[in-house]
């Protein structure tokens, strides 16, 4: 009886302890997250895409496509590919041809390249990363004059589907080899 009681407050103070232990090494895991930036990459080790390695940097720079990072302390540790298109894209090949023609189109107006943001491929290197690029991305939109849908070129897998539900999309189509989710984008 006297060991038991000897015992509980050591317990008791151990448990404490490690409850701090894991609360601080929690919040050093997010912490680069306060830290990072959103940049504009020339290009990207497309080896590392684990959604369309296949298209290589030219194909995402050509016609107004874009490659945005989350840079912390020098690295990238996020990655999103986007093509601006005036319509929504079913597979790569129509949003190559898309992007194309909203790139012509573009030379009349102003320069602004489409009016649908088409995130077709994302990927992140670090815990935290692929929200972040979403939410870094999205402000990023909501910013511009000339865009106003955010609209993904997304696999079909469940993966892909549970990435863009939890973080706030919607499933508009479902097409032969791909989905399309779409993040409300709400002018200020």
């Amino acid at each position: 009886m006297k060991l038991d009681k000897k015992f509980k407050p050591r317990i008791k103070a151990r448990i404490r302890k490690n409850k701090q232990i894991i609360s601080k090494n929690f919040d050093n895991l997010f912490e680069w997250i306060k830290g990072a930036e959103l940049v504009e990459l020339k290009e990207c080790n497309t080896n590392e895409d684990p959604v369309r390695p296949e298209l290589d940097n030219v194909f995402r720079r050509s016609y107004g496509r874009k490659i945005y990072g989350v840079r912390y302390m020098g690295e990238i540790h996020a990655v999103m590919c986007f093509a601006y298109t005036n319509e929504i894209p079913k597979n790569v090949e129509e949003l190559d041809k898309l992007s194309h023609d909203a790139f012509l189109q573009s030379a009349q107006r102003d320069q602004n390249v489409g009016q649908i943001a088409i995130a077709y491929t994302v990927w992140s290197k670090k815990k935290g990363g692929g929200k972040l690029i979403v939410k870094e991305v999205f402000k990023k939109i909501k910013n511009s004059n000339h865009l106003n849908r955010l609209i993904t070129l997304s696999p079909l897998t469940d993966m892909a589907t549970k990435f863009h539900s939890r973080n706030g999309a919607n499933l508009i189509q479902v097409n032969e080899t791909t989905q399309n989710f779409e993040y409300k984008v709400i002018k200020k």
